[in-house]
């Protein structure tokens, strides 16, 4: 009888777990859509209202996700086409294709290594110091104080953020793109003797320029992402000492999570796009 009852108790226990998880889960996934609700009635209110935009702290977030990250992006785009280029080189020099490598060096940068770089970059850089600013004020009842001035923190916080990063990741986007392609030629002439107009010829050929435009639309798409989810991680930050870690945490992991689902998403949509 003993036994009976010890396991009934734990059956209730692990029932009782799964509960807590999934309304857990349920009231993260709400909270989630309001404030995509709510970011997107600021975002709509300030682009109707300029005026409304803190032009100070869109100069500071224009600077923050833009400038600084600029030579860390460049140099990891460099060392992705420089691996890409010698990984490929080295396996279509057995075949004599050396002709074909700076269409899949080129391909595959713009279409999707490189937006996907540059994002998590972004994620790791800027999704971080949004969920870790905004933890801090939350922490210092900056918020409610920005509440009981009658400024709504989203409008105040999230959208100057938001407008700094749709202008900076596809221009970041872009730089990558082009360092990585250059990465992918200096392999191109030291293992397979291809010379810069070979290489720039090859590379017209085979990298039409609606992929660019692909990738700047992907880049889009995660700026959005990024900024939402390191802001919500932000606003759910709780009240004790290991709070701001968690929330910046947490804003990494899910903004890269949200980054490579939506590249799936966006590349099954694109290809039968392309069928049409």
């Amino acid at each position: 009888m003993p036994d009976n009852q010890n396991n009934k108790r734990e059956a209730n226990n692990q029932i009782e777990s799964m509960g807590e998880g999934l309304l857990t889960l349920g009231q993260t996934i709400r909270s989630f859509i309001e404030f995509i609700g709510e970011s997107t009635a600021a975002s709509w209110e300030c682009l109707c209202h300029p005026k409304k935009i803190r032009k100070r702290d869109l100069l500071i977030s224009l600077n923050s996700c833009g400038a600084d990250g600029f030579p860390i992006t460049l140099l990891i785009c460099l060392a992705m086409g420089v691996i890409l280029g010698y990984q490929g080189a080295l396996q279509m020099h057995k075949f004599g294709a050396d002709r074909f490598l700076p269409m899949v060096v080129g391909c595959t940068i713009v279409r999707e290594l490189g937006p996907m770089m540059v994002a998590i970059v972004a994620t790791g850089r800027c999704g971080s110091a949004f969920a870790a600013e905004i933890a801090t004020m939350k922490l210092s009842e900056e918020l409610d104080a920005l509440k009981t001035m009658g400024i709504r923190p989203v409008r105040y916080i999230f959208v100057p953020k938001l407008f700094a990063m749709l202008l900076m990741l596809p221009l970041l986007t872009v730089a990558g793109d082009m360092v990585g392609m250059f990465g992918g030629y200096m392999i191109g002439n030291l293992e397979c003797g291809l010379t810069a107009d070979v290489y720039l010829r090859l590379t017209r050929e085979g990298v039409r320029i609606g992929y660019f435009f692909e990738g700047i639309i992907k880049s889009f798409v995660y700026a959005v992402l990024i900024t939402q989810v390191g802001c919500w991680c932000g606003m759910q930050t709780g009240k004790d000492a290991i709070a701001v870690g968690r929330s910046t945490t947490s804003a990494v992991v899910f903004g890269i999570l949200a980054v490579i689902i939506s590249d799936s998403v966006m590349a099954k949509i694109i290809a039968d796009l392309s069928q049409l």
